[in-house]
């Protein structure tokens, strides 16, 4: 494992890891004598205080990574904000004082075997789009910031709304493909019948309508990044496909004969349990294994309450400035709101949400009257409180679901817009849970009538017409 400096003023609190290392740490809290021993040299990891030195860790960060020796920063609360500023310093990464002793054990196995970069790695401007403090989130970016510049393939795991795509444009822009194209496809958002020809591209005359040659995705993604959302969606041929694209790095146009060799790294999401389909048979298992070198889950927003309020604060300023209303705060009655409800649809739902709000509040504060029905209590089958039965995930998103269509007066279209989903999820949804029954409704009657804002500047208000 190699022999890890400590630089810490608190000793005390690394008196258990210092006895569970033994020889294999060394603890010091002077500054002069802890940079004098840091020189010397024979150190596969150093662990920075951010208390050293009378509270300069952060600052001494870059003078230690210019060592080439990896620096990882201690601090009692990490926060997101610490954590970002500390890996735009060079740190590999932030631990909680005192750290875990078999994370630790793995960071510095990884350390020592020149795994860890030694340099500093940029993904703070990635990750402004997430806003929050949560635990989940914090390593979610610390698994960003370590893999953005590598080779790998990723998947990125996560519900409808947590942000799957903005973690992956996070890893193409702090990767050193940033200079290429970022190139998305929804695999649940196009028949199956066109996604091959929309992924691979097709010769004139593949097939009838094939009146010219068409470039692929992958083919436009060349010297960049691939994101592939919902995989899961795919069939089994396309699968194939994919796969050999993915281990021959070249792929065949529909209706042609020429290899094509590509240059892309491919990130994919899913929203699906794709370890649960390999074994029921509808995801194909080395395919499983390609995308998935590494794994990145993004948590649902029910997990992360304590990001509920800076998301909220958040969404009303950008909205306040976007449609230049008066609104500069959020009632506490309403934040009460905000975090007693559990957000099947995750951030996107919280940002509708609020959008809304903003648009409907009269005055310079947020009330709860501002809020959708469900969120105040309207549909009381998503509030926290009224989960102490815990029911199941899938449960839950089967009455959210109904509970959206009904909103919706069965329209499919609505629904999927509201969902953040494509209506063809929307219908193996509908299948899957039962919900065929359900007045559903394709939406080639439905019709909006818009009621202008008032001389006072009132909000836009939308009504759906059967």
């Amino acid at each position: 494992m190699g022999t890890i400096l400590v630089l810490s003023p608190d000793v005390q609190a690394l008196a258990p890891l210092a006895e569970a290392f033994g020889s294999e740490v060394v603890v010091e809290a002077r500054a002069s004598e802890g940079l004098a021993r840091l020189r010397r040299g024979g150190w596969s990891l150093v662990l920075l205080d951010v208390e050293f030195a009378e509270g300069a860790g952060l600052d001494l960060l870059g003078t230690l990574a210019e060592s080439r020796v990896p620096v990882a920063l201690l601090a009692r609360s990490p926060s997101m904000r610490l954590t970002l500023d500390a890996m735009e310093r060079g740190a590999v990464d932030v631990l909680p004082l005192p750290p875990d002793a078999v994370r630790l054990r793995e960071l510095a196995a990884r350390c020592a075997a020149g795994l860890e970069p030694a340099a500093p790695v940029r993904v703070a401007e990635a990750a402004s789009s997430f806003i929050g403090e949560s635990s989940a989130l914090l390593e979610a970016f610390r698994t960003v910031a370590r893999v953005a510049n590598s080779a790998a393939t990723v998947l990125v795991r996560g519900e409808s709304g947590t942000g799957k795509e903005l973690l992956a444009r996070a890893l193409h822009e702090r990767s050193d493909r940033a200079h290429g194209p970022f190139v998305t496809v929804n695999c649940a958002a196009i028949p199956e019948h066109l996604l091959e020809s929309e992924l691979f591209g097709h010769e004139k005359g593949a097939f009838t309508g094939a009146i010219g040659r068409r470039i692929g995705r992958f083919e436009r993604a060349s010297g960049g990044t691939l994101f592939l959302d919902e995989i899961g969606d795919m069939s089994m041929a396309l699968q194939a496909k994919i796969l050999r694209a993915l281990q021959e790095r070249e792929i065949e146009r529909v209706g042609g004969e020429a290899a094509i060799p590509i240059d892309v790294r491919v990130i994919a999401a899913t929203n699906r349990d794709l370890g649960a389909d390999v074994a029921a048979g509808r995801f194909r298992e080395d395919l499983y294994y390609r995308i998935a070198v590494v794994v990145i889950t993004l948590p649902p927003l029910r997990q992360r309450g304590e990001d509920i309020g800076p998301l909220a604060q958040h969404f009303v300023a950008r909205y306040a400035r976007e449609y230049r209303r008066p609104v500069r705060g959020i009632a506490q009655e309403t934040m009460a709101l905000l975090r007693a409800y559990v957000w099947p649809g995750n951030v996107r739902e919280l940002r509708n949400a609020l959008e809304c709000a903003v648009l409907l509040a009269e005055g310079d504060t947020v009330l709860p009257e501002h809020l959708p029905d469900e969120v105040r209590g309207g549909s009381a089958a998503f509030r926290t409180d009224a989960l102490g039965e815990l029911v199941p995930l899938d449960e839950l998103e089967r009455r959210y679901i109904r509970h959206v269509l009904a909103s919706t007066a069965g329209h499919l279209a609505r629904t999927a817009e509201v969902l953040g989903i494509h209506r063809n999820t929307l219908r193996r949804k509908l299948r899957e849970f039962g919900l065929g029954g359900e007045s559903v409704r394709s939406g080639a009657s439905h019709r909006t009538k818009a009621v202008q804002p008032g001389a006072g500047g009132g909000a836009v208000r939308h009504m759906a017409t059967p």
